[in-house]
């Protein structure tokens, strides 16, 4: 299937490991997604960007997107994990600005945070009502409790969790309202992991949950494109 990854200037990824193009790496296809078993693709170029400040962490001023393809062998909603996999071609990378990251977290945290006092908030952020800090670290403050206990919870939330977290870390360069807001919408879903009540993961759940992230950022950058 077509797949994405991000590499650096060099076209390299972790361990020094070579992509160009029709360069084809193969793995052992055991262990863990984040292990030496797998190389690791995304579903979507919007996924690649979004995720990159959590996964790869490459520098978005010099990085490559490829696309490529493999057969996935693990999936674990925001990533996927090849045994074989081969990078065709450099493809454009999707512009996503802060605002529109800060828009991301806000909506995976309402997804599965369900809490009166953060969904007031975050829907004054949305509207535009309200994107001070001082709102934005307050409604942090007030998830942040929650949050401490939430990595035993479920697969499905940590998912979201993780995604919100990638777009704060994305906005935190930003600084002021969008670092704050960014931050209140991470915390709010790593919050709702410890209440999230959910199935383990599967091969059809994680392309679900990718499927919906995929959602949410395509109905943000359509809006944005309307205007």
């Amino acid at each position: 299937m077509k797949l994405y990854k991000i590499t650096d200037e060099n076209d390299r990824t972790r361990g020094s490991c070579q992509w160009g193009e029709n360069i084809t790496v193969e793995t052992s296809g055991e262990g863990e997604m984040c292990g030496k078993g797998f190389t690791h693709w995304y579903r979507h170029p919007l996924l690649a960007v979004l995720f990159n400040p959590i996964h790869g962490k490459y520098n978005p001023k010099t990085m490559h997107l490829w696309e490529g393809k493999g057969i996935v062998i693990k999936d674990d909603g925001l990533k996927v994990g090849c045994k074989e996999a081969i990078t065709i071609n450099r493809v454009a990378i999707p512009k996503i600005t802060t605002e529109q990251r800060v828009e991301f977290a806000i909506r995976c945290a309402l997804s599965i945070y369900k809490n009166n006092e953060f969904e007031k908030w975050a829907t004054a952020w949305l509207n535009g009502k309200d994107r001070s800090a001082s709102a934005a670290w307050a409604a942090a403050s007030a998830t942040w409790a929650a949050a401490s206990a939430a990595w035993a919870a479920s697969a499905a939330a940590r998912a979201a969790a993780r995604a919100a977290s990638a777009a704060a870390s994305a906005a935190s360069a930003a600084g002021s309202a969008a670092e704050s807001a960014a931050s209140a919408a991470g915390s709010a879903a790593w919050a709702a992991s410890a209440a999230w009540a959910a199935s383990a993961a599967s091969a059809a759940w994680a392309e679900k949950q990718s499927k919906m992230f995929l959602k949410i950022i395509k109905d943000i950058l359509r809006k944005a494109r309307a205007k």
